[in-house]
């Protein structure tokens, strides 16, 4: 299919090529897929960077999937339906906590949540809550908040899901 498009989305504190979107980024073009990683420094405020991430999206020509990791999980969830995601790959998604909006609307599309057990950041429970409403794929993995220490598995998952988006 032309036009396979995956747009990554960095935590709050993170950078739009660190360690996980990197080693990610490597299984989507090996997949042959077009690879955007929205850079949300210097975007203090939530509704900032999913205005830019809805601008990024909006220039792709096809729908995209959407992955993200904490803040970036919760701003791929939030912008899932104007842009007719066609997937969503969420690590540590961070849904409900203080300070965020209430936990988005979001698209009805295909979707894997990866979270670990030992999140002291994102607590396991508000991925599993939201990974249930959304009838999610769930992955859960003795690790922390960053998920480092299962890269390897979660670019297994995403090469997995990447491939039946388009079987």
């Amino acid at each position: 299919m032309i036009g396979k498009t995956i747009v990554f989305s960095h935590g709050k504190d993170s950078e739009p090529w660190g360690t996980k979107i990197l080693a990610l980024a490597e299984v989507a073009r090996a997949r042959g897929w077009c690879v955007e990683s929205v850079d949300y420094r210097g975007i203090d405020t939530v509704e900032g960077r999913l205005a830019k991430l809805l601008t990024c999206g909006r220039d792709l020509s096809a729908h995209p999937v959407l992955a993200g990791s904490s803040l970036g999980g919760f701003l791929a969830a939030a912008a899932s339906r104007p842009l007719q995601a066609s997937g969503l790959f969420l690590m540590a998604p961070a849904f409900d906590l203080p300070g965020l909006p209430p936990t988005p609307e979001v698209a009805r599309c295909p979707t894997v949540v990866v979270h670990g057990w030992r999140d002291d950041v994102v607590p396991v429970e508000k991925g599993l809550a939201f990974a249930r409403a959304q009838g999610a794929l769930t992955h859960l993995v003795d690790d922390d908040h960053r998920l480092h220490a299962s890269l390897p598995q979660i670019c297994g998952w995403l090469n997995d899901f990447l491939g039946s988006l388009h079987a």
